[in-house]
């Protein structure tokens, strides 16, 4: 079975989170961008560059419970070669929130130190978040706010319905949609994003998606996959994989014939899940 179609998922919001965010971006110090630690290039706004310009910026991979370790640290020492500072978190359990009040505030320590200097009372760092959508913005946020934190009032430059919330006394975040939609040309981009639960099922084959997942795995696990299915052997041919994993789960229709849809919804979530391993889908090596 072959891949006939690609994913095309333009929600058309681009224009007006674009400028959103560009309107919000001169009441902040620093630019939080999110990524999936898995996909950390499909999962960023190809955009984002030109929206926040010359804006300090810290990236953070998040959902670094899923993904390879080691990858992990070879995206971080990557980005930090070129000045890019960086934090791995896993937003559901909380590991990694505490470093970024720090982090977002070394960003921007000899801007800090300027305003300082000039005699102006020292204030906390703002922060804006920004991530496409399903990055894993909402439980970023929330562990990072603890879901407590107060919001305050009146700042400067910040218009009605804009507040900024107060994470600790060294940073606030601006409380506005930061969720860049992201444009894609390269067909290997939707179906990256498809495979992590970025774009919902409802708008994607599940079978197309699950054997292009399959297509890695078998390159970057072949190991895992196999013992995950208890496989003796892994079909060369991916749809052929596919119903192998299928029948081993005993998902068989009338006639023996395997229902390889269920045998899609069942591999992609057990990937997403972290059920096969931490795997990442993106090493360094490809940008």
């Amino acid at each position: 079975m072959e891949q006939q179609n690609t994913i095309q998922w333009f929600p058309g919001h681009m224009a007006k989170a674009r400028r959103l965010v560009q309107e919000n971006l001169k009441l902040v110090d620093v630019v939080i961008e999110l990524l999936d630690a898995r996909i950390p290039v499909s999962s960023r706004n190809p955009m984002i560059d030109s929206i926040v310009g010359e804006k300090p910026r810290l990236v953070v991979f998040n959902k670094a419970d899923l993904a390879d370790p080691e990858v992990t640290k070879q995206w971080e020492k990557r980005l930090q070669s070129d000045n890019i500072s960086t934090v791995a978190v896993d937003s559901v359990k909380g590991k990694g929130i505490s470093e970024i009040p720090k982090a977002a505030k070394d960003v921007v320590a000899e801007k800090m130190a300027k305003i300082a200097a000039t005699g102006r009372r020292a204030r906390p760092v703002r922060c804006m978040v920004l991530g496409i959508p399903n990055v894993g913005k909402s439980s970023f946020i929330n562990r990072l706010s603890r879901r407590k934190s107060t919001k305050t009032g009146d700042t400067p430059g910040v218009t009605k319905g804009k507040q900024m919330i107060k994470i600790n006394k060294d940073l606030e975040l601006l409380d506005t949609p930061g969720i860049l939609w992201p444009k894609f040309e390269d067909p290997e981009v939707g179906f990256k994003l498809a495979t992590t639960g970025a774009i919902k099922e409802q708008v994607i084959n599940v079978e197309e998606v699950a054997i292009f997942l399959l297509n890695l795995l078998v390159e970057i696990v072949p190991d895992g996959l196999a013992t995950r299915y208890k496989l003796d052997q892994l079909q060369q041919d991916k749809f052929e994989l596919l119903q192998q994993i299928g029948a081993k789960r005993g998902m068989l229709q009338s006639g023996g014939v395997v229902d390889t849809q269920k045998a899609s919804v069942l591999l992609l979530k057990e990937f997403r899940e972290g059920k096969l391993g931490r795997i990442t889908l993106e090493g360094p090596r490809e940008i």
